[in-house]
């Protein structure tokens, strides 16, 4: 279910008054479906950043929330012909809209990235602990659950709320404390308006993501040594070269003895 608020620039009113304060008033509509019983239509005004006053279509008429904007309010519910326009505004103007936002927008989906790994758990608990990282999905709504042997696990699970990424995209964390059995299978189950099925990843303890990383630091290492140990042979066999190259031949020469 989508739930939204549109706020078209063409219904914000923003005045400068000389005293250095500011006085806007905004339309939006709220709406989880294209179904007219299911926008809201909010007409706010604002003094000084504070709203005083606001005309809802739930309601049909406007309330204020400061004394100023009572008075207000009570003076626009008077005027029949001004709410008539409003009420009919919700029909007229933001179900067409709406329209447009869910075929722009609201039906686009991107699938899920879905990574495991495993995390040292707290002092005094479960001997092992999962994550399960679900990133780079659109829209905001998912389910994520852990399975253990094809059964649904409810205890030691902890799942963030989904998190912006600033980029339309969201992520959520799912962490699992356990204790490991010999033969057991662990998965993270994903259910998305993006999937055509749950996504169901399982985990692979074969080598926990510590040892791998040790693994690969000391071969990166060997390979390293490795390459420097060359290197300094290349070199040093080219300069014992050059060094024997460069010294001058000994000269023979053959001394007559002298006759006695």
């Amino acid at each position: 279910m989508f739930y939204v608020t549109s706020c078209p620039a063409g219904l914000i009113r923003k005045v400068l008054l000389p005293a250095g304060f500011d006085y806007f008033a905004t339309a939006r509509f709220d709406f989880n479906s294209t179904e007219l019983k299911d926008i809201e239509y909010i007409v706010s005004y604002y003094y000084n950043k504070l709203e005083y006053a606001r005309f809802t279509s739930s309601l049909g008429k406007f309330v204020g929330y400061t004394e100023w904007g009572v008075k207000q309010a009570n003076y626009w519910n008077s005027l029949t012909s001004y709410i008539t326009g409003l009420k009919a505004d919700k029909e007229t103007y933001c179900q067409y809209n709406i329209g447009i936002d869910y075929q722009a927008m609201l039906t686009k989906s991107v699938e899920p990235t879905v990574r495991l790994y495993s995390r040292t758990p707290p002092a005094g608990h479960h001997p092992s602990m999962l994550v399960c990282r679900v990133y780079d999905f659109y829209p905001k709504t998912i389910k994520v659950r852990w399975l253990r042997d094809g059964q649904e696990v409810t205890s030691d699970v902890t799942t963030t709320d989904e998190m912006e990424d600033g980029d339309w995209y969201y992520q959520v964390h799912s962490t699992l404390e356990y204790t490991p059995r010999s033969g057991e299978r662990i998965s993270c189950r994903v259910e998305h308006a993006s999937l055509k099925e749950p996504l169901v990843t399982d985990w692979d303890p074969s080598m926990p993501d510590s040892e791998r990383n040790k693994l690969a630091i000391g071969a990166s290492g060997l390979i390293l040594g490795l390459i420097l140990s060359l290197a300094g042979f290349i070199y040093y066999k080219r300069k014992a070269r050059g060094q024997n190259q460069s010294e001058p031949e000994p000269i023979r020469t053959w001394i007559e003895p002298e006759h006695i």
